[in-house]
C-alpha cells in the first residue's frame, strides 16, 4: 500500500511486518554546474509538493490517468534527489530493509536498461534502503552519478529519449520490495538493549534553476557530475520479496502549468549553485564501508544537458558557472551522533 502524507510517499507492507514501511521524499535541490567537474552533494531545500493525479482528472495530460500515482511541479533545468527513510525498529536496532528501484521514463537509473519488473540477480538494478540514504542521479561510473535535471519531454534531452529514442513516459517510476520476514529476523535478531539512532545530517531550510520552457510534461535528463556511490546489496537475492511490491508513477508537470492543473502557485525558484556557494552554506560528502556498484556504460554514454545544448545551439541551462564548494559537511553512515570512528593503527 502507498500513502501520500505531507508530500511524502509512504510504502507499507503490514502483511510482511508491522514496521515494514519506507518513506520517500522528493527533495528540491541546487542544480550543480554541468561542466564535467565532480561536485559534492548539494543540500535538500525541502520537499516538492506532491498531489494525487486522480484529484484532477479533467486537467492532467492525456495518458497520465492510466498510470495513476502522483505529480509534482518542476522548472526546466531544476534538479531533484530522492531521500529514503525506513521504519526504525528499536528491538532489532535497524530500519526495516527494502530493495528500491528507480527509473526515469522507464529507464533504470542504476543500470540504464529499459524497465522490466522485478529485481535482477546478476547485474544489480536496485538499491538497499539500509545502505543507500538517497539517490541524486544516474549511476554513470563507480562512485559517480549525473544529477537528475528536469527537461521538457520531446526535446531530446531526457534519459528516456537518449536511451530508447522515444518520448513516451517521462516522470519517475519507483518500485519497492520488502525483505522477507524470516530473512529480516535472521539478519537482524532481536536485541535486549534499546538502540537509539542519532541524526545523520541536517536538511537546510527551503530557499528561493531558472525556468525556460512551456511543455506541460517533463522528463529527467543527466546533468552535472557528482560524487555518490550506489552501494552493493550486502544480502542475498533470495532475501527479498520478488512477488510483493508497490509501484508508484511520479508525473512531472512544468511549474508554469502546475497552477492550471491544481490551482496552486508553484514553489519559488531555488537558488543557483553560485548563490549558494557565495553564501558560505555547506555541501555534503557521505562515507560508508559498503562497496559501490560499477556504473552503467549505457548511462555513461548519455550526453549531459549542457553538452547536448551546445550541439543543438541551445542554452538550456542558465547560470551554469563553475563553483568552488568551500564548506563541506562529512556524513558518516551507520554511526550514532558523537561517535568517533576507529581507524587502523
Amino acid at each position: 500500500m502507498i500513502r501520500l502524507e505531507n508530500d511524502t510517499l509512504v510504502f507499507s507492507f503490514p502483511n510482511i511486518h508491522p514496521e515494514a514501511h519506507l518513506a520517500i521524499d522528493l527533495q528540491r535541490t541546487l542544480r550543480i554546474p554541468d561542466d564535467d567537474k565532480s561536485y559534492p552533494l548539494p543540500p535538500g531545500l525541502g520537499n516538492f509538493p506532491l498531489r494525487h493525479i486522480d484529484d484532477f482528472p479533467s486537467r492532467i495530460p492525456a495518458g497520465w490517468a492510466e498510470h495513476g500515482g502522483v505529480m509534482l511541479p518542476m522548472y526546466q533545468s531544476e534538479a531533484l534527489w530522492l531521500n529514503f527513510t525506513g521504519g526504525f525498529i528499536e528491538e532489532h536496532g535497524t530500519d526495516y530493509p527494502f530493495a528500491i528501484r528507480v527509473a526515469t521514463g522507464k529507464v533504470d537509473a542504476v543500470t540504464g536498461k529499459r524497465w522490466r519488473d522485478g529485481l535482477a540477480k546478476t547485474v544489480q538494478n536496485y538499491m538497499v534502503s539500509t545502505e543507500q540514504p538517497w539517490l541524486d542521479g544516474y549511476c554513470v561510473e563507480k562512485g559517480f552519478i549525473r544529477q537528475f535535471v528536469a527537461m521538457p519531454l520531446g526535446a531530446g534531452y531526457t534519459a528516456e529519449e537518449q536511451v530508447t529514442g522515444k518520448a513516451e513516459h517521462g516522470g519517475l517510476q519507483i518500485s519497492v520490495h520488502p525483505m522477507k520476514r524470516d530473512a529480516f529476523e535472521r539478519h537482524f535478531p532481536r536485541r535486549p538493549d534499546r538502540v537509539h539512532r542519532g541524526d545523520e545530517y541536517e536538511i537546510c531550510d527551503a530557499m528561493v534553476v531558472p525556468s525556460m520552457a512551456a511543455s506541460p510534461e517533463m522528463g529527467l535528463a543527466p546533468g552535472g557530475r557528482m560524487r555518490q556511490e550506489i552501494y552493493e546489496d550486502p544480502f542475498q537475492p533470495d532475501d527479498w520479496e520478488q512477488d510483493t511490491t508497490s509501484k508508484c508513477f511520479v508525473h512531472i508537470a512544468n511549474s508554469l502549468v502546475w497552477r492550471e492543473i491544481t490551482g496552486e502557485r508553484p514553489p519559488t525558484v531555488p537558488a543557483t549553485a553560485k548563490e549558494y556557494a557565495e553564501a558560505g552554506l555547506p555541501w555534503f560528502l557521505h562515507y560508508s564501508d559498503t562497496e559501490a556498484v560499477e556504473g552503467s556504460k549505457t548511462l555513461d554514454g548519455m550526453k549531459s544537458v549542457a553538452k547536448m545544448g551546445k550541439e543543438k545551439g541551445d542554452v538550456p541551462l542558465a547560470s551554469n558557472e563553475p563553483v568552488i564548494p568551500d564548506h563541506i559537511a562529512y556524513i558518516r553512515s551507520g554511526m550514532a551522533a558523537g561517535q568517533v570512528r576507529e581507524g587502523g593503527f
